[in-house]
């Protein structure tokens, strides 16, 4: 299958995928089946569920972003809630202390699958040489010295907190300063010398990796070949398909992104993957499994996703497939924001159909709707769904009341107010 000879994508409609000449057409609304079904998102407990469903999700995800932002939920419990029905924080709690899983950047922050660690050695090492050789990038500390001592306390004293490297005399003469020290700590995770082995409240714990990793993992590090693969397989297992840009999204090298274009060139050529443009151009790569014909979604649930949730991460992705165009606000300007500093993005069936900006009153157990957004038709499906899904939600936040302050379309405003207190 070969790109050239495509049909002209502006003589179609808007729900036409195009493959090229003599191929048959993809509805826009199958790839939204296929993007939802990928990430676990059209059927309840598509993991399973308890702790072993909880590393199902994880490893087939590739990542779940790790965030500090605690207006409700953080980030990386709530988009495991979101796939697991009965998740508990303690089961990723459990999963790092038996090294099911670790901490170290994806294109953020983020909890990965143990079995992957190889494919993150490859940045580790990059990091060390920028922070040796004085290159750009991340770069936290370049105190060797104190870098050192902090291994060797480690090595001779075992696991430490964070808050071991405090000064708690109260000066900042000595070398266990805490600014130096935590600068020193986070340059050694990121660059391998460290490895964070748990977290109480957000209060990390170090030790040394031949510590903590086990025995059976490999810490080879892959070739660049190796690497594309990796990155190719993971986003296609997760996603079923995408776009060239979006399989090395957060990741730097020309190498990389030119051997990831050839891994997935092979792999069209051979038959196991296919390309296909949607109606505005954009030029798709996807796994042929994944793009078998699927039944539509009869479950008429809602989702309340995370901002930082992997099946809305990619902006121009949530824009072509499911015309939601979804951006985070808190890093944005409060006089610029339009809908709020941490909206929430609203799935129905297969759609996106609006966001809600909320806070957890967690002392008084009171989940606040600020700010609703209703900006698509729904059905009559719709308002029990909503209700039932926010109430989960406000489970997961530890509050027992429920209230919404305003809504848009301004008329909906006292129905669901009234179904929601009805609960």
């Amino acid at each position: 299958m070969y790109i050239d000879n495509f049909y002209d994508a502006s003589s179609v409609g808007d729900s036409d995928v195009i493959e090229p000449k003599g191929k048959a057409t993809l509805p826009i609304s199958k790839l939204r089946r296929v993007a939802l079904e990928q990430q676990g998102l059209l059927r309840r407990a598509h993991f399973g569920r308890g702790k072993n469903a909880t590393l199902r999700a994880i490893e087939h995800l590739g990542y779940v972003q790790i965030d500090t932002i605690s207006v409700v939920q953080r980030a990386h419990h709530h988009v495991l809630r979101t796939r697991v029905p009965n998740y508990e924080t303690a089961f990723l709690d459990r999963l790092q202390a038996e090294a099911k899983v670790f901490e170290y950047w994806y294109h953020a922050a983020a909890y990965l699958p143990m079995r992957d660690y190889r494919f993150a050695l490859p940045r580790m090492r990059a990091m060390k040489r920028h922070s040796t050789e004085g290159g750009a990038g991340w770069v936290r500390s370049r105190d060797k010295q104190l870098m050192d001592k902090i291994l060797d306390r480690i090595r001779i004293d075992g696991r430490l907190r964070s808050r071991d490297f405090e000064d708690t005399g109260g000066s900042n003469a000595g070398w266990w300063d805490w600014k130096p020290a935590k600068r020193a700590l986070e340059q050694l995770f990121i660059q391998g010398d460290l490895m964070i082995t748990g977290r109480v409240g957000f209060q990390k714990s170090y030790d040394l990796p031949e510590r903590v990793l086990p025995s059976d993992v490999n810490v080879d590090e892959p070739t660049t070949d190796e690497l594309a693969h990796h990155v190719v397989g993971n986003t296609l297992r997760a996603h079923g398909f995408a776009t060239l840009k979006s399989f090395t999204h957060g990741r730097k090298g020309s190498a990389l992104r030119q051997a990831v274009k050839k891994c997935l060139e092979d792999g069209a050529v051979g038959g196991r993957f296919a390309r296909f443009t949607t109606a505005n151009g954009t030029l798709w790569y996807g796994d042929r499994s994944s793009l078998e014909p699927r039944a539509p979604s009869t479950s008429a649930s809602v989702r309340i996703l995370s901002p930082f949730d992997n099946a809305v991460i990619l902006r121009h992705r949530a824009q072509v497939l499911f015309e939601f165009d979804y951006q985070i606000e808190c890093y944005v300007k409060a006089e610029h924001r339009r809908f709020g500093y941490f909206c929430l993005p609203i799935l129905y069936r297969d759609r996106f159909v609006g966001r809600m900006d909320c806070k957890a009153h967690r002392q008084d157990r009171h989940l606040e709707i600020r700010r609703l957004f209703i900006e698509a038709p729904v059905d009559d499906g719709f308002l029990q769904a909503f209700t039932d899904a926010t109430w989960d939600f406000a489970g997961c936040n530890d509050c027992v009341e429920v209230s919404l302050t305003s809504c848009e379309p301004g008329k909906l405003t006292t129905q669901i107010a009234t179904s929601l207190k009805a609960q």
